[in-house]
This record gives structure tokens, C-alpha cells and sequence, in this order.
């Protein structure tokens, strides 16, 4: 049965009405009342004398705030609701479709990063495009509560992925909405977390800071059942303050990891989680250690910078984050000898093609006959458009999108920048299938797959994509190394 699952890939900002009316705070009651049956407005959007969201007057409003109870030359911040729900235009539409329903309002408004309205989006236009059934999947999706309730979420992404793919959507569409959805949990985790010590007695944070996740949650490129590759990126602090604020931002990271266990990500076998004091610094500690790791260019040094690059903010002050981007790249990009360094390190992991050009599998063992699609293929090339995209100072994280913007830029050509992307597409896509029909199947969800299991059209199209991967690799060692001929 066709699910409509489209509207879990649509974002908000696809789907929102900008506001009819919009007045500022000291507009009369009776001029927002005549614009309101001017222009046929469900609601009124106020802002403040800097254009920030401050409040909203809905129909309902004026019948039991207005009418008969104050006199039209009432300002509207006097009968306006101040405690307004709101959204990011590029968060994905069930969420904000999932708090409607939770809270129990009728529409939500969007703002930008600066807290500027630029939308509504209303419940019951949701509803008419959403059948029942999915009102239900976005109701599990978006659930709060206990432990047990947001291990729910975990396993309702595996049915989601199943529809997705039945109703023809693209992989990476869908890695994009299960990263989402796994980065949502880490929020309302830690949410919750501050909130219980809160009432334990630890008070509110001693210092602003925000939660990172690396690897492919900070792609936006997950599979099922990711593992916890997590920080902290802390404000800056005096040195006499250290003990305390040290003392808090451990205790949170281990109920956080703990927690973030129990629901689902498995703890990390790196200890790559904020619970690690290596992964848990201030703004100016972290451009310090990036500042070592491209002063040591050590192995250690160089897999853990590797680990980190792809971090994204996924709750709390995003300026920490981005501020700390701003400085990695100025730092890396104009550090040569660390990328040759990290390019040695990364031609390690090899695509998945023997010395006759042919697909390699495993030669013993458990997975014998099968490969290993993430390590012997999106990885080589994540790596490798990593690399360049760090020489070129972009910012993005996502492997598609920095292929885009090297296109863009003249770096890849048209016909190697669709050859790559591609082949991202087709391995993720097999990938994907595969560990839904595991899981489905009650059989343990890994990377490997067996090639003689696919069709021949799609042996070959997975053959083209390792080749195409390889072409590339051995463009960039020549570019990093100067090595032209191997």
C-alpha cells in the first residue's frame, strides 16, 4: 500500500504559509482585528522593535481575550499569547507536525536563526496530506517520556525505512531522516538529563555549550543502529572555574552516554563519546588540539582528527560550533603537509577491488564470500572527498553536498562529479535494503553483503561505482603526493 511517506522527507520550509499579517508590538487591538478580516488570517504574528518573534493572536483569541473584555485601543501586547511554539525553516515537517499534536496547538511558528517569523505552519493543512496511519508513525517518531517510550523511536525508524523505500525514495533521503531522528533523540536526551539535575540539585549549566555528533550522524548519512560518536563543546571559562564546571559537564556526559546506551547507540569501542575527557573541551581547548593533531601528524593524531572533522551541532549553542568551523578549516586548509599526512593515513582503507580489478570479498572467516560496503566502499570515498573539500576550506559535511559544491567549483568536472555522486547513491542505497531486510528477517543488521546475492545489472553497477571510487582516489594521492602513475 502506497504511504505517502514523502511527507517525512519534506521540510518545513517547503510547506509553510508566510504571514498574512504581521505587526509590531503597540498595535491596537482594532487595527490587528480589521487586517485580521482583511486579509482572512487564522492568527496574527507580533514582533518586537527589533523584528523578533514576541507573540501571537489567533481567532479564537480575539472571541475570548478581545471582544466585549478590552477597549480597541488596547495595545496588542496586552492580549497577544507570548509563549509561542516555533521552528527552524529546515527542520523536517513530521517534527513539527509530531509537537502540534503533542502540545495540543493549532500552528506553529517558523523563525530564522535570528528569531525573525518567516512562517506558520498549521496542524489541520498538515492532517488533509497525511493519512491516518502516518499521523500515527509521526506521533511514535516524535515521542516523549521515558527511556523505554524513545526506544520506541529507535525501532519505528526500521518500519520507516521499509516504507520509504516501497513509496521509491532515495537512500540518502532517508539516511538524511534517520540521522535526523537519531540526532533529535541525543536533544531531548540531553534535555531531559539537565532537567532531572536539575531537580537533583546541580543547578542549571555553569557555562553555554553545545553537543556534537561526528562520523555519519554528523554526515547525515546513518544506517541503522549507529554506535555514539559524540562531544561537548564548552564557552570558554576562567581556570579557577575549572573543577566545577568540569564536575557538571562529566556527570551530564555520563548520564547522556548512558541513557543514549540504553535507547539504542551502542557505546562507542574508541570511547569517541563526551563522557571522555578527550572529546569534552572548551571552545579554546578544542582550536588548540586541532592545532596539535596538525602539529604531531601522528597516526593517533590523524584518526582522531579524522573522527572529528565531520562533527555537527545537534543541541544547545550551534554559534560554538560553527565559530570552532570557522576555525578548523583556516587552520587545516593552509596545513599541507597534515593533509599529505591524512591522506597516507586514510590509503589504508582500499575500495573493494582486487589487483584484476574485479570485487574483493572476504577470503575466511564468518563473513567469507561477502564485503564489507561501508568500509571497502562508501568509506574510501567519504575519505577522499573529505580531504579535498578540507583542502578547499568548504564547510558542509555531508559527503553529496560537498561533491555538489566541488562541482560548483570547478574542482570536479560534470562527468566525475555525477560519476561520484553516483556511486555514493548506489552503494548506500544496496546497503540500506540490505540491513532493512536483515533486521526484518530477525537477522543481525551488519555492513556485509554478498555480491552473488544482487542481480547482474546491479554487480556491474556496483563494479562501476568501486572503479569510479578508485579513479578518484588515485587523482587525489596524485594531487597529495605527487604520485601520478599508481
Amino acid at each position: 500500500m502506497h504511504k505517502q511517506t514523502k511527507i517525512f522527507a519534506r521540510r518545513v520550509e517547503d510547506f509553510m504559509h508566510v504571514p498574512s499579517v504581521n505587526v509590531a508590538m503597540g498595535t491596537m487591538c482594532d487595527d490587528v482585528i480589521q487586517l485580521m478580516g482583511e486579509n482572512k488570517s487564522q492568527c496574527c504574528i507580533v514582533t518586537d522593535s527589533h523584528g523578533k518573534l514576541a507573540g501571537i493572536l489567533r481567532m479564537e483569541d480575539i472571541l475570548s481575550r478581545v471582544v466585549f473584555k478590552v477597549g480597541p485601543q488596547t495595545p496588542i501586547e496586552d492580549v497577544m499569547d507570548s509563549a509561542v511554539q516555533t521552528v527552524r525553516p529546515e527542520e523536517y515537517l513530521y517534527h513539527a507536525i509530531g509537537r502540534m499534536r503533542r502540545l495540543g496547538v493549532r500552528e506553529i511558528v517558523v523563525v530564522n536563526q535570528a528569531v525573525q517569523p518567516v512562517g506558520v505552519v498549521f496542524l489541520q493543512d498538515a492532517i488533509e496530506i497525511a493519512a491516518i496511519h502516518l499521523m500515527q508513525q509521526i506521533d511514535k517518531l516524535s515521542a516523549e517520556g521515558d527511556i523505554n517510550s524513545l526506544r520506541g523511536v529507535k525501532v519505528e525508524q526500521v518500519e520507516l525505512a521499509h516504507d520509504m523505500f516501497e513509496d521509491g525514495q532515495p537512500a540518502y533521503a532517508i539516511q538524511q531522516l534517520l540521522s535526523h531522528v537519531n540526532n533529535d533523540l541525543y536533544g531531548r536526551i540531553v534535555h531531559d538529563t539537565l532537567c532531572h539535575m536539575e531537580a537533583e540539585g546541580w543547578g542549571k549549566p555553569p557555562v553555554e555549550f553545545c553537543v556534537i555528533v561526528m562520523g555519519s550522524g554528523g554526515r547525515e548519512e546513518n544506517y541503522l543502529y549507529p554506535d555514539q560518536d559524540n562531544g561537548f563543546i564548552l564557552e570558554d571559562y576562567p581556570d579557577e572555574d575549572h573543577t566545577h564546571v568540569d564536575q557538571f559537564f562529566r556527570e551530564l556526559s555520563e548520564r547522556m552516554c548512558r541513557d543514549l546506551n540504553q535507547v539504542g547507540f551502542p557505546y562507542c569501542t574508541g570511547h569517541v563519546m563526551a563522557s571522555n575527557p578527550l572529546w569534552r573541551k572548551s571552545l579554546s581547548q578544542w582550536v588548540e588540539q586541532v592545532q596539535l593533531w596538525g602539529r604531531k601528524r601522528n597516526s593517533v593524531a590523524l584518526r582522531l582528527a579524522d573522527i572529528f572533522f565531520d562533527y555537527k551541532p545537534v543541541w544547545g549553542q550551534f554559534s560554538l560550533a560553527d565559530e570552532l568551523r570557522h576555525s578548523v578549516l583556516s587552520t587545516i586548509k593552509s596545513n599541507h603537509f597534515f593533509l599529505q599526512e591524512m591522506h597516507r593515513f586514510q590509503s589504508e582503507h582500499s575500495v573493494g577491488l582486487n589487483m584484476f580489478g574485479r570485487i574483493a570479498t572476504e577470503e575466511d572467516g564468518e563473513q567469507k564470500g561477502k564485503i564489507d560496503l561501508k568500509y571497502r566502499g562508501t568509506l574510501p570515498l567519504v575519505e577522499a572527498v573529505r580531504l579535498v573539500s578540507l583542502k578547499h576550506g568548504l564547510m558542509a559535511t555531508s559527503t553529496l553536498e560537498r561533491i555538489d559544491l566541488l562541482h560548483k567549483a570547478g574542482v570536479l568536472s560534470d562527468t566525475e562529479g555525477d560519476y561520484l555522486n553516483s556511486a555514493f547513491r548506489f552503494i548506500t542505497e544496496i546497503l540500506l535494503k540490505r540491513q532493512v531486510s536483515e533486521f526484518e528477517s530477525g537477522d543481525r543488521v551488519t555492513r556485509y553483503i554478498d555480491p552473488k546475492s544482487l542481480k547482474q545489472r546491479e554487480q556491474e553497477n556496483l563494479l562501476r561505482a568501486f572503479r569510479h571510487i578508485e579513479a578518484f582516489r588515485k587523482r587525489v594521492k596524485g594531487e597529495f603526493t605527487g604520485d601520478v602513475f599508481s
